[in-house]
């Protein structure tokens, strides 16, 4: 039964509010009364009035154009700041994102982000400063909530599924049966190098990544080949985070989570997965740790799992080579 937790985005967060409450990956902050372009546009106004810094936007593809949805990605000088001293191999719970989406038969505006607070919870678990750093992340979370307070609408913030505990966060390895689809694996665990180079190419490793990404010709919704560089965010001195996207892994994600839903799907509004397009873009790490320059992805089944559980266990076993096809064009892409 799916469980909802709505206060109104005045209430200040703290980290006690979730103490015994499963937390969702995704949090609803606003439904809108304006449309999409006008609340677009209003958002990146407010990210440019705020101290958030706005580093990608991108128009993600739905099936068949039948919902509009745009993704913010962002990051929280403060937030960075404050994990200055964690492992650079954490970078991915530093990038923040925000999706506007249409979804119901009348085509409603909406907004949410991928909710920080449980992001810290997996790949903070292990730090001595974990508090500070849940707390952090719940700023970062309530200065995203505050930029829709001016938007036309009512100001939520609404824990949506896939939802789980912080103890299931902080151990995370996928969840149910399909455990055993990512191997159980941890994040970290879930980290797989693509290649390796010397500390001192560190930036040299950078520019050859992205510009072989560049190279290559992007494919339709049909096929994995080819990745769109949407955002390239030096975070320290020691990583850089890229994020990827194609129209195969969007027509893919927003697909397989629809079909199984009936809440809020109709012949008017096909894709209620578009809910979840903020689970974009997947990630490339590179980082410099002690000698060595390493570049990271990550085990898309763990990552599909963390934002796409909700598709339910039929889903993933329906399309169990969808991760592999995943991984297999990012690794072709950047060793070729």
């Amino acid at each position: 039964m799916k469980k909802l937790f709505m206060t109104i985005v005045a209430l200040t967060w703290a980290p006690l509010l979730f103490a015994d409450d499963d937390i969702g990956i995704f949090e609803t902050i606003l439904e809108s009364k304006a449309s999409f372009s006008s609340t677009t546009e209003a958002l990146e106004q407010a990210i440019n009035g705020s101290d958030l810094v706005l580093q990608a936007t991108h128009d993600v593809r739905v099936p068949g154009n039948k919902h509009k949805a745009r993704l913010f990605v962002l990051t929280s000088p403060a937030y960075v700041e404050a994990a200055a001293k964690e492992s650079p191999r954490t970078a991915s719970a530093l990038v923040l994102r925000i999706a506007v989406f249409t979804s119901g038969d009348q085509h409603a505006t909406f907004v949410n982000m991928a909710n920080p607070v449980p992001h810290a919870m997996i790949y903070f678990a292990e730090s001595r400063n974990y508090d500070a750093l849940v707390a952090a992340a719940g700023d970062a979370a309530e200065a995203i909530r505050g930029l829709v307070r001016d938007i036309p609408g009512r100001a939520v913030s609404v824990q949506a599924q896939p939802m789980r505990s912080e103890q299931h966060y902080n151990k995370y390895k996928g969840d149910g049966p399909a455990r055993m689809m990512a191997k159980f694996r941890t994040w970290d665990k879930s980290q797989l190098l693509l290649l390796e180079d010397s500390a001192d190419n560190f930036d040299a490793v950078v520019d050859r990544v992205v510009a072989s990404l560049e190279d290559d010709e992007v494919a339709d919704a049909s096929e994995a080949t080819g990745w769109e560089v949407i955002s390239n965010i030096r975070l320290r001195d020691d990583v850089v985070h890229i994020g990827l996207t194609n129209p195969f892994i969007e027509d893919r994600m927003i697909g397989i989570n629809s079909r199984f839903r009936k809440e809020g799907k109709s012949d008017l509004s096909p894709y209620p997965g578009v809910d979840h397009v903020a689970a974009l873009p997947t990630e490339l790490l590179i980082v410099r740790e002690g000698n060595d320059t390493v570049v990271l992805h990550y085990g898309q089944m763990w990552r599909m799992q963390l934002y796409f559980w909700d598709s339910g266990y039929r889903a993933f076993t329906a399309n169990v080579g969808v991760p592999g096809d995943i991984v297999d064009s990012i690794e072709e892409a950047v060793l070729e």
